[in-house]
Parts: C-alpha cells; sequence; structure tokens
C-alpha cells in the first residue's frame, strides 16, 4: 500500500469552485483501489508553526500500489474537471510515502 497526502493551498474566494471539483473527483478513488483517509481542513489556529503557509485542506489517500494511483491521476471523467482545480488552487504539495 502507498500513501498521498497533499497540502493544497487555494486561492481566495476560489473555495466553491475546489468543493465541486472535489465533489466531482474523489468518487473515482475507489474506482483505483484509492480511499480517502482523511480530509481535513485545519483552522488557522490549529497550526502551531508553519514555513509553508496555511494549507485549505490536507488529505491522506491510500492506493493499493503506485499503478492505481497513476490509474486515478490520469482517468478521463477527472481530467474533464481539472478546469475547476486550475482555476481555484494555488498550489498542492503532494508527499508520497509508506506507513512505517
Amino acid at each position: 500500500m502507498i500513501y498521498y497526502t497533499q497540502l493544497i493551498f487555494i486561492k481566495p474566494g476560489k473555495e466553491s469552485s475546489f468543493h465541486f471539483f472535489e465533489d466531482q473527483v474523489l468518487p473515482l478513488l475507489s474506482h483505483h483501489n484509492g480511499e480517502l483517509v482523511y480530509r481535513i481542513r485545519p483552522s488557522i489556529s490549529s497550526v502551531v508553526t508553519t514555513t509553508l503557509g496555511h494549507p485549505y485542506e490536507i488529505h491522506l489517500v491510500t492506493f493499493a500500489d503506485r499503478k492505481s494511483f497513476e490509474g486515478y491521476r490520469d482517468d478521463p471523467e477527472r481530467l474533464k474537471h481539472m478546469h475547476l482545480k486550475d482555476e481555484s488552487v494555488e498550489r498542492i504539495m503532494l508527499i508520497e510515502g509508506n506507513a512505517l
């Protein structure tokens, strides 16, 4: 199993576009052996210190393997909605790892 953590930074005022994007693409995870383990919207007060800024959301997602992740990433249904991500997301930090 492989884990992906995303720190997602949203453009000011673009939250609804981001939510719509997520509503369209997150259900596709299960078609690619993926699972959304955590979806967190941390409050500013919950961040003790940072050099990156305050993420709007943090996701922890698992996939059976890298090929499954790539299948999700390249899914035509997901790609159809990428304009919503592009218009709403300032930047994303994607971290790939394994459970220890």
